[in-house]
C-alpha cells in the first residue's frame, strides 16, 4: 500500500466570485486511519470445534441501526450557511428548557422534524452558521499567535469587542462626522463603528465530532475542519484551502486513545451553463448601461465645452515657498502674461495676485518663507493661422519678491519668470530670481537704512518683453545680482473638442500642442545659452583685468 502524502499547508486561501454565494457547494470527506474498534469474540469454544467462528468477529449493531464500521468514513455535501446538527445539539435542543432565544426554538422544531423523518443523515460532520453562538465566541476568543499558552494583551482584549461582521446600520453617531469633524467625547459604539474597518462579513464553520465510537456529543471532541468567510464584495476566504490535487489533511486526537483522521475538502459547485452565462452577461451589461446613465444624469447636459478649434488651459496653482533672500517678511507679486497672438482670457479673470507677508524660518543654511498661497486662472488658445511657420507662444508666469520690515520699508528682493508647462498634469517649478543693483556703496546704504531700491518699470523685461519688435534686445549697462528662488506648484488641465473629434482634427491639435511645447523647450534652451554667454563674458573680463605677463598669446594663464 502506498504511503499517504499529507498536505501540511493549512493556511487560508482567498477567492473572488461574482456569482451569488448561495451557489457554493463543498464536499467534505472524513475517514479514520487508525481504528479503535475492538474485535468481539466468544471465549467459550463449542465442543467439537477447534477454531473460532468468523461470525463472532462481526461488529455488533447499535440501537440506532448504525454499525461501528459506518463511523470509520463519512462524506457530506454542504451548501453555504447550511445547518447540519451535531449530536450535542440534538441532545441539547430536545430539552425545551435549554431553549432561550428564537433561534433555539427554531432549531428545536427542525430537530424534532428530523427525528420524525428517520433521524439526521450526518453523524460526525456538522456545521456552525453565522447565527450560532460558536461563531461569536470563536471571533471573540481568536488568538493572535500560534502559541498554546497565549496571554492576550491589552490591545487584543480591546479589539475582541470589535467584530468585522454584518452589523445593523443604525443612524447612530457615525453620521455626525458629516457636520462635526472632531468628536471630543466619543462613545464605545462610535469607536467601534468608525475606527475599525467594518466590512460586512459572514462566517461558517465545518466541524467534525471525532469522539470514540458510542461517545459522540462531547464538546471536547469537536474539531474545526474548515472555516469559510464571505464579505459583501464577493471575497471568499477558505481555511484551509480546497484539497484539489494536494494530499488530504490530517487530524490527531488527544487523550487515552489517540487516533488519526484524514479529510479532504473539494469545491463541487455546479458550473454555469452557457445559457446562464449569456443571461448573466446581459444583466451586467444592462446594469453598466443604467449606471452610466445615472452618472450622466449627475453631470447633466450643461457641461461647458470649448468652441471648435480652441484649446482651454485651466491652471490651479500654488505659491509654495521662497528661500535664499537677504531680508525677512517676504511677499510675492506675480502675474501671468498671455501672448498677444491667438490667446485670450475671460474679462472677469484675474491674471495677477499678491501673497501674504510671511516670516522666514531657518532650514539648514537658508531662510525659507512658506506661503502656500493658491491661485487659479484660465486662458483660451484659438489657432487661426494654419501655416507651419507661424510662431506659437505659451503663457509666461512672472514674479517679484519684496520684503517689508518693521518700519514699513519695502525692498525689491528679486525678479523671475518661467514659461508655464505645455503638458497637462502636476508640475513643481523653481524660479531663480535676480535684482538690479547700483555699483556704489551709497545705494546699498540707502537700501539698508531708508529702504527702496532699483525697480523694473516693466516686469516683462525679465525675459524678452512682449512689446519688443526688434531683432536684438540689448541689456548693456544693466547690473544685476543673483538672489534666491521661488517654488510654484501648478496643476494644469487642457480641454478641447479636438480630443473627442475626428482623427484629422486630433492630429492638427496635436501638431499645435507639439509646437507650443517646442516653444517651451526652446525657451529653456535659450535660458541655458544665455547663462553660458554671461559666464563666458565674466571670464573674459577677468582675463582682461589680469597683468599681461600672466596671459599667453592664446589667452590662457601662464603657470
Amino acid at each position: 500500500m502506498a504511503e499517504t502524502v499529507w498536505s501540511t499547508d493549512t493556511g487560508e486561501a482567498v477567492y473572488r466570485s461574482r456569482d451569488p454565494v448561495r451557489n457554493l457547494r463543498l464536499r467534505v470527506h472524513l475517514q479514520r486511519i487508525t481504528s479503535s474498534n475492538f474485535l468481539h469474540y466468544q471465549p467459550a469454544v463449542q465442543p467439537g470445534k477447534d477454531l473460532i467462528d468468523l461470525a463472532t468477529f462481526r461488529p455488533h449493531p447499535t440501537p440506532s441501526g448504525h454499525r461501528p464500521d459506518e463511523d470509520e468514513e463519512e462524506e457530506v455535501v454542504i451548501g453555504w450557511q447550511e445547518k447540519l446538527f451535531s449530536q450535542f445539539e440534538v441532545d441539547l435542543y430536545q430539552n425545551e428548557a435549554a431553549c432561550q432565544s428564537p433561534l433555539d426554538y427554531q432549531y428545536r422544531q427542525e430537530i424534532l422534524k428530523l427525528e420524525n423523518s428517520g433521524g439526521r443523515k450526518n453523524r460526525r460532520i456538522f456545521t456552525y452558521t453565522d447565527s450560532d453562538r460558536y461563531t461569536n465566541l470563536e471571533e471573540h476568543c481568536q488568538k493572535m499567535t500560534t502559541a498554546a499558552s497565549e496571554v492576550p494583551s491589552f490591545l487584543v482584549e480591546r479589539m475582541a469587542n470589535v467584530r468585522r461582521r454584518r452589523q445593523d446600520r443604525r443612524g447612530m453617531e457615525g453620521g455626525i462626522l458629516k457636520s462635526r469633524i472632531i468628536t471630543w467625547e466619543p462613545s464605545e459604539e462610535f469607536v467601534r463603528n468608525n475606527h475599525v474597518i467594518n466590512t460586512p462579513l459572514q462566517t461558517m464553520y465545518i466541524m467534525a465530532d471525532l469522539g470514540p465510537y458510542g461517545k459522540l456529543g462531547y464538546k471536547t471532541s469537536e474539531h474545526v475542519l474548515c472555516t469559510l468567510k464571505v464579505d459583501s464584495n464577493g471575497v471568499i476566504t477558505v481555511k484551509p484551502d480546497f484539497t484539489g490535487l494536494k494530499g488530504p489533511y490530517r487530524i490527531e486526537t488527544e487523550g487515552e486513545k489517540q487516533e488519526l483522521w484524514k479529510y479532504t475538502i473539494d469545491n463541487v459547485s455546479s458550473i454555469a451553463q452557457p445559457v446562464e452565462e449569456e443571461r448573466e452577461r446581459r444583466v451586467f451589461k444592462d446594469l453598466y448601461v443604467r449606471h452610466k446613465e445615472y452618472l450622466s444624469s449627475l453631470v447633466g447636459t450643461d457641461f461647458e465645452m470649448t468652441v471648435p478649434g480652441a484649446l482651454r488651459l485651466f491652471v490651479n496653482g500654488e505659491v509654495v515657498s521662497a528661500q535664499g533672500y537677504e531680508y525677512d517678511n517676504l511677499y510675492i507679486h506675480f502675474f501671468v502674461e498671455l501672448p498677444t497672438i491667438n490667446w485670450s482670457s475671460p474679462a472677469v479673470q484675474q491674471l495677477s495676485g499678491v501673497t501674504q507677508t510671511c516670516a522666514t524660518k531657518s532650514l539648514g543654511m537658508d531662510k525659507v518663507a512658506y506661503f502656500s498661497y493658491p491661485f487659479t486662472f484660465e486662458a483660451f488658445f484659438l489657432h487661426e493661422d494654419e501655416s507651419a511657420d507661424a510662431l506659437l507662444e505659451w503663457p509666461v508666469l512672472y514674479c517679484e519678491v519684496l520684503s517689508l520690515d518693521f518700519w514699513q520699508r519695502y525692498r525689491v528682493e528679486g525678479y523671475g519668470a518661467v514659461v508655464l508647462p505645455a503638458t497637462p498634469g502636476s508640475h513643481t517649478l523653481t524660479v531663480s530670481t535676480w535684482r538690479p543693483v547700483e555699483l556704489s556703496p551709497v545705494a546699498e546704504l540707502r537700501r539698508f537704512f531708508v529702504g527702496g531700491s532699483l525697480e523694473l518699470e516693466d516686469f516683462s523685461y525679465v525675459r524678452i518683453p512682449g512689446t519688443f519688435k526688434g531683432e536684438r534686445l540689448s541689456r548693456f549697462g544693466l547690473h544685476t545680482e543673483t538672489t534666491g528662488s521661488v517654488t510654484f506648484r501648478l496643476h494644469c488641465l487642457q480641454q478641447s473638442r479636438a480630443f473627442l473629434e475626428s482623427s484629422s482634427l486630433r492630429k492638427r491639435m496635436r501638431s499645435v500642442l507639439d509646437r507650443l511645447e517646442g516653444f517651451s523647450q526652446q525657451s529653456s534652451i535659450h535660458n541655458v545659452l544665455e547663462a553660458f554667454r554671461r559666464a563666458r563674458r565674466r571670464m573674459q573680463e577677468a582675463r582682461e583685468s589680469l597683468p599681461q605677463d600672466l596671459v599667453s598669446p592664446s589667452g590662457t594663464l601662464v603657470s
